[in-house]
């Protein structure tokens, strides 16, 4: 196979490995040192940032940041009662067919021995090469292993532990990302504002020394673990519109996707990679697969697309709500019936494990694929997504549950097989219109119980469904044409 250049116009000969489109659901270790607080998600950076809920948080548990910071609470982090295998198996049997570990967030922590960072796994924290193990664990099930990186915005992102307290008893004391000895794990990142720390923007640095060192730290983590899956967290680096300025130079992110590819076919023969990125500029978007934060698309794509979705906030936080099951088999549905793939990230604490509400989620799960993974598995869209009046909320990160009603339905295909989840019904006649009279039905048949008896006349197919339904929620109809 012909080598990709780190362009455009050799980028866009990409197309989407069959794993990718056949897997569907995959499950994701969004897991790191900032699970330590177990207060969610960004707290390495709000823990900077007076008055946010995390400051106040880490200043009642561990003191002020100018004395006890971030870099302290990686050291805090033990993973003790971590577990890769038994975890793999549980997320296997929950109908996991590729799975993604975070190599590194924000926060600069690398989940892996890495000469690039001293700032890691191995020699801080846990002393284990996290990412090695999670690897190790995927292969045993043969599932395809992808890496997460969340370095790209790290440099910007981090520039308020330079700051300090503007009110208070520690009015002026500069925050501990000051100190000289750690200026490599908290970044020279001076150049960047922090008069306003509340907002994220830049999300991308213009520092042409952290831009290189971004790549460098890529190409090492494709060179170790040959990923079958790169996630990049923001546009294809490093491209950005900041306070009316176009940023173009997409050099470094190409740069990366070029060789993640190149790698895969040394190793494979062909491409088998996939690089992920959420610009939605198809411009953009073509030299990998389009991914969707916490959200979905709005009908039937042309290209294969992804989306990342959690059971509760992106690290372990005691405050938050889960997920119930239904609802993300929902979700899941839904996105595979618009052309989509799901990656849904189940929480550990800072020990590694997951807590009884995760394992009740996944046993969940595990029920429902083990009735309808025939129905998920290697499908593809059919001509129409769905029909019904309920419809996902299409608007940034929301993810409200959807209120559907019996009517709705969402469609894929598989040879001469059109599955049909059924939402919300639980019995009754189903009524679908989206056959054509033209289109001969052979037989219909229930997921997980057997044939069942239909009429399909004007384009309209009614199956009478059984009093006592295989599934607990989301059924599935087989319509064999």
């Amino acid at each position: 196979m012909e080598k990709f250049t780190p362009d455009f116009e050799s980028l866009y000969k990409f197309t989407a490995p069959e794993w990718f489109r056949d897997s569907k659901f995959g499950i994701w270790s969004h897991w790191g040192a900032g699970s330590v607080p177990m207060y969610g998600d960004w707290y390495a950076r709000n823990m900077y940032i007076q008055d946010t809920d995390q400051y106040r948080y880490h200043i009642r548990k561990y003191g002020h940041p100018s004395k006890f910071g971030y870099k302290d609470i990686c050291a805090l982090w033990k993973a003790d009662k971590f577990d890769p295998y038994s975890l793999m198996d549980l997320y296997y049997k929950a109908g996991a067919r590729y799975f993604v570990a975070l190599a590194m967030h924000h926060d600069h922590f690398f989940n892996y021995k890495s000469a690039q960072n001293s700032a890691n796994s191995v020699n801080i924290g846990p002393k284990k090469d996290i990412l090695a193990l999670w690897r190790k664990a995927a292969m045993r099930y043969n599932l395809p292993f992808g890496v997460s990186e969340h370095l790209g915005a790290s440099f910007s992102w981090w520039r308020v532990n330079k700051a300090s307290d503007t009110k208070g008893p520690h009015a002026g004391i500069p925050y501990d990302g000051n100190d000289i000895n750690f200026r490599h794990f908290y970044h020279d990142n001076y150049m960047h504002d922090t008069e306003n720390p509340v907002s994220d923007a830049p999300w991308y640095t213009s520092n042409e020394a952290y831009r290189r060192y971004w790549a460098d730290c890529m190409i090492e983590l494709i060179d170790k673990f040959e990923p079958d899956l790169l996630y990049s967290d923001g546009i294809l680096p490093f491209g950005e519109r900041w306070k009316g300025e176009s940023n173009t130079d997409y050099s470094k992110g190409l740069e990366v996707a070029a060789y993640l590819y190149n790698k895969s076919i040394k190793k494979h023969g062909v491409n088998r990679a996939v690089f992920t990125q959420k610009s939605r500029d198809p411009n953009i978007y073509k030299v990998g697969v389009l991914d969707v934060e916490k959200s979905q698309l709005s009908g039937i794509a042309k290209q294969p697309w992804h989306t990342d979705t959690c059971i509760g906030n992106w690290f372990y936080d005691v405050r938050v709500k889960y997920k119930e099951p239904s609802h993300i088999i929902e979700i899941l549905v839904d996105v595979i019936s618009k052309n989509g793939t799901m990656l849904l990230n189940i929480l550990q604490r800072p020990n590694g494990q997951i807590d009884a509400e995760a394992r009740y989620i996944l046993y969940e799960l595990s029920k429902w694929f083990a009735i309808n993974s025939e129905a998920v598995y290697k499908t593809r869209p059919w001509k129409v997504f769905g029909e019904g009046p309920g419809s996902v909320i299409i608007d940034g990160f929301r993810e409200d549950e959807t209120k559907w009603t019996a009517d709705d339905y969402r469609f894929v295909k598989k040879e001469n097989m059109v599955y049909v989840f059924m939402i919300e019904r639980k019995g009754g006649t189903a009524i679908i219109r989206s056959f054509n009279e033209g289109e001969r039905i052979r037989k219909v048949k229930l997921i997980g119980y057997g044939k069942l008896c239909f009429t399909h006349k004007h384009g309209v197919l009614l199956v009478k469904l059984p009093e006592k339904m295989p599934a607990s929620f989301v059924n599935c109809l087989g319509v064999q044409l």
